[in-house]
């Protein structure tokens, strides 16, 4: 998604799966992890996209891994891609632990031993489970069924699940802080990629639209309010991407530790949330009646999108960490704070 080279030959590769997935998908089929397309992406070394090879991963990086995500999303299709090799096998790999074959995805323990929104848990063979423990983080890879799993959806029909498990019984090892906080962010920026690919294709069906549709006897893109609708949407689009960009490409060249890489995320969340609004709202208004209806696909990419900026943290959440770091910076580190 981002200003870095993919190789085009991967994303060709990634399109012709998604879209043969997508003709064979019933649009209006219930959301759970296929396991046809499942076994055919680890067939072609994408379920572990990022993984060192010496561990049966691709050992490729994440801007490789914003692509895979963003053509999921252009094609609709919903699978833990993310939380199992992101955020999953790469703790695991971070800590020294094996990862098998295993579909996976993490979650972290509140004081009560539960964790709640949990995506896919339900669908998964293991959990990586994280809690806090005298002061000090601890990590295990739990079977699921050794935890107590309430299945639970979002308003998209994702699986978003609560867990439970007692960490007295859990045989984790030692997690550094560091790693958690990485995760928190690993996890924002991944649902800015998501929302970044649902409001691209909003934008293309927006413009679809208003070029073919014909009202009073001309098409509606000639009139000057649904211009400015689909201007808007492109524009706060463009500002979204540029935000998430920036972000990754600050992530991934220092190795997930530069000192604003925080900062930058945040605003991210924060544009992409933002931007989200304004483009699902003139959307709907550019499509009209047929754009709310089952079987135009614009659903597909609007509700999504207004899920999806609200989980791994809310709008006002990030909206509040952008402004507690610009003013704790202050005006003489405001800028550093910006450029890095």
């Amino acid at each position: 998604m981002d200003a870095t080279p993919v190789d085009p030959a991967l994303i060709d590769m990634m399109r012709a799966v998604f879209g043969a997935y997508r003709t064979t998908r019933p649009s209006e089929a219930a959301v759970d992890r296929d396991a046809q397309l499942w076994h055919q992406l680890d067939e072609l070394g994408l379920v572990r996209l990022t993984g060192p090879e010496h561990s049966g991963g691709s050992g490729a990086g994440w801007h490789e891994a914003a692509e895979l995500l963003t053509v999921a999303v252009q094609h609709g299709a919903r699978i833990p891609l993310a939380e199992h090799d992101l955020l999953a096998c790469w703790l695991l790999e971070a800590i020294g632990s094996p990862c098998d074959d295993a579909v996976r995805t993490v979650c972290l323990l509140d004081a009560q031993g539960a964790a709640r929104g949990v995506p896919w848990a339900s669908r998964a063979q293991q959990i990586v489970v994280i809690w806090q423990r005298g002061g000090g983080y601890y990590a295990a890879d739990v079977k699921v069924e050794s935890l107590d799993i309430t299945p639970g959806a979002n308003t998209i029909g994702e699986p978003r699940d609560s867990v439970v498990a007692d960490p007295a019984t859990l045989r984790g090892v030692p997690l550094e802080a560091p790693l958690v906080d990485q995760l928190r962010l690993k996890s924002a920026l991944v649902r800015a990629v998501q929302v970044c690919a649902a409001m691209d294709q909003i934008l293309e069906l927006s413009i679809e639209h208003a070029s073919s549709r014909v009202q009073f006897g001309r098409p509606l893109s000639r009139f000057q309010a649904v211009q400015s609708m689909i201007a808007d949407i492109a524009a706060q689009a463009a500002l979204a991407r540029s935000a998430t960009e920036a972000a990754l490409t600050a992530a991934v060249t220092s190795a997930w530790s530069a000192s604003n890489l925080a900062f930058l995320v945040a605003v991210a969340r924060s544009c992409v949330g933002h931007a989200a609004s304004v483009a699902v709202r003139n959307a709907h208004q550019v499509h009209g009646a047929i754009g709310t209806t089952r079987e135009h696909r614009l659903h597909e990419f609007t509700r999504p999108a207004l899920v999806w900026r609200g989980e791994f943290g809310s709008v006002q959440y990030w909206d509040e960490q952008v402004t507690s770091a610009a003013l704790g910076a202050g005006a003489a580190g405001l800028w550093s704070l910006i450029s890095g």
